[in-house]
């Protein structure tokens, strides 16, 4: 990570204490196998990317008060993640996350179930939490309205997204705002509780939450991207995995909409799932580059990342900006979103 040194910095710095709050200071009582279930896909690792997004943005407008005060709020949005994928899971029984088993394959649901709610729960806790280190009635009840927010819209995303899976067609634009409802409003909630834990004006909080919208999206048209074309080596699944499972990513839904006759015919049998033909799933992801999507893909992406980093430089013009490191993380953490390779 050689041109993303301060993200990487901030990589080591952060993940140890955004754990060591979860495990000390919230994750713990009785009966003791619902708390290790809600620990399952934590102690599995993760990027953490959400709560470091909270950090940098709390350190970047109020220095090391801001960060110590914000991390409470930072814990917040990883619990809060967690919670997701739990569910997640359970809705598409899937088996695997993080290279480990999931909650429910291990616990059982209805065990799983509950390790949700108990994270989802205790992800207000952590917000409330953060009264003990100096934010104010003010500041937490605007992180708890702005985590509500996300909630909802998470609930909605995940709505469309199961919705969608029935649907034979899905417009590639009804496709974006799902996507940014399911993963972009909680990124984007991130951003915005550094705000807050910083007492930054509220047109400098919406700005913010407009750049983890932003990241939040290009992170996940470049996941679709990596679905398709990444190196197994590097993302740990194997090629064509998304065509091979029938997800309807943009690349695929933009790809049908401009492609005709035996082309999308072979497209509509990709979105059926479980394909096995390689020839079939190499000719669809042929397809997919000749009709364009993929450069479509790649170009939104990119539009999404240089709009988030935009935002954090205007922020650096209007003068607020107290710890130009932090500042330079968000913006190498809007062009990573793009550039990773798994």
């Amino acid at each position: 990570m050689e041109s993303y040194s301060n993200l990487a910095k901030a990589l080591e710095k952060y993940p140890s204490l955004i754990d060591l709050f979860i495990y000390k200071e919230l994750v713990k009582g009785s009966p003791e196998h619902l708390y290790e279930a809600s620990l399952h896909l934590i102690r599995a690792g993760g990027k953490r990317l959400r709560p470091i997004i909270t950090l940098a943005v709390a350190r970047m407008l109020g220095g090391q008060e801001a960060e110590s005060k914000a991390l409470p709020l930072a814990v917040a949005t990883e619990v809060f993640h967690t919670f997701t994928l739990i569910h997640d899971d359970i809705m598409d029984q899937d088996e695997m996350r993080r290279g480990v088993k999931t909650v429910h394959k291990v616990w059982g649901e209805p065990v799983a179930i509950l390790a949700g709610d108990l994270l989802f729960g205790l992800s207000y806790k952590s917000i409330l939490l953060a009264r003990q280190r100096g934010l104010s009635d003010k500041q937490i009840r605007m992180a708890v309205e702005a985590l509500t927010e996300a909630s909802i819209r998470v609930s909605q995303g995940q709505a469309y997204d199961m919705r969608f899976e029935e649907e034979e067609e899905v417009d590639y634009h009804d496709y974006l705002n799902m996507i940014y409802l399911k993963t972009g409003a909680l990124i984007e909630t991130s951003a915005k509780l550094g705000g807050i834990a910083a007492n930054a004006p509220m047109p400098i909080i919406e700005r913010l939450g407009e750049y983890g919208a932003f990241v939040g999206i290009a992170f996940q048209i470049r996941d679709d991207i990596l679905g398709v074309y990444g190196d197994p080596k590097k993302t740990g699944k194997p090629v064509f995995n998304d065509l091979r499972r029938g997800k309807k990513t943009i690349l695929v839904l933009y790809a049908l909409k401009h492609s005709h006759g035996e082309d999308r015919e072979i497209l509509a049998r990709i979105l059926k799932g479980n394909v096995e033909d390689e020839e079939l799933l190499r000719r669809a992801a042929d397809i997919i580059k000749e009709t364009g999507a993929l450069d479509y893909a790649i170009k939104l992406a990119q539009t999404y990342s240089q709009n988030a980093i935009s935002i954090i430089e205007d922020i650096e013009s209007s003068g607020l900006v107290e710890d130009q490191t932090h500042a330079n993380i968000l913006k190498e953490l809007a062009r990573f979103s793009i550039e990773r390779e798994k």
